[in-house]
C-alpha cells in the first residue's frame, strides 16, 4: 500500500496542520505494515504556477516534474494533505499542486454525459488548521467545498476533513482544538480500517 504525503503550510515546525498530517500519516504507518510513504512539501519545493509553456511541455523540466508528480498521485492508495487556511482558501502552493495533478485523460475525462473521474479508489484525508472558526458549512469556507468537490472530480469520494480551528482566537481556543483534531486522528476511524 503507498501514501502520499502532502505538506503547504508555510509555517514549518510551527505549523499545526503540519502537526495534524504527520499524526495522520503515523497513524497509516502503526495500522499498515510495508506501507511506503512518498512525501512532498509544497512550502520547501515550491511548484511553478501554471502558464502556455506548461501546457506546451515547452520546458523539459518542468514537464518532468508534471509527469513525477502525476505518478506520485496516480500510484498512491491514500493521500494525506496538510492544508491551512490563507485568506479563506488553500495556499497558492497547493493550487499550484492540483493544477499539475487536474489532468484530462488522467484524472478526469469529458464525456457526452459530463465529466467522470479517473482516479477513483483512493481515500484522502485534509488535516486543516484555521484561525477563526470556519469548518463544515460556514460561508467563510471555501477550503472544503473546494477540495471536496476536485477530488471529486477527479473520482474520489471518500475525503475526511480534520481541522483544528479558533487557533487564533486565544491559546485556551488552540490548544482545546488541537486536542480534538488529534484526538480524531487517533480514534475510531472508518475509513482507516477499511
Amino acid at each position: 500500500m503507498k501514501l502520499l504525503h502532502i505538506d503547504s503550510s508555510i509555517l514549518g515546525d510551527n505549523s499545526t496542520s503540519r502537526s495534524l498530517s504527520a499524526a495522520m500519516v503515523k497513524r497509516w504507518q502503526d495500522a499498515t505494515p510495508g506501507l511506503r510513504v512518498s512525501y512532498r512539501d509544497l512550502a520547501v519545493t515550491l511548484l511553478p504556477h501554471l502558464d502556455g509553456g506548461s501546457l506546451a511541455g515547452a520546458d523539459a523540466d518542468e514537464a518532468a516534474l508534471a509527469t513525477a508528480l502525476m505518478d506520485e498521485f496516480l500510484a498512491a492508495d491514500v493521500v494525506v494533505v496538510g492544508v491551512p487556511m490563507y485568506n479563506f482558501n488553500i495556499p497558492s502552493q497547493l493550487k499550484a499542486w492540483i493544477d499539475r495533478i487536474s489532468v484530462a485523460g488522467k484524472t478526469f475525462k469529458y464525456t457526452e454525459a459530463g465529466p467522470v473521474g479517473l482516479a477513483g479508489g483512493k481515500k484522502v484525508f485534509v488535516t486543516g488548521a484555521y484561525g477563526g472558526f470556519h469548518s463544515g458549512d460556514a460561508p467563510t469556507n471555501f477550503i472544503e467545498p473546494y477540495l471536496r468537490f476536485v477530488f471529486g472530480f477527479w473520482g474520489i469520494t471518500e475525503v475526511e476533513f480534520i481541522t483544528a480551528e479558533g487557533l487564533a482566537v486565544s491559546p485556551e481556543q488552540r490548544e482545546a482544538s488541537i486536542v480534538a483534531a488529534r484526538e480524531r486522528i487517533d480514534g475510531p476511524c472508518e475509513a482507516l480500517a477499511a
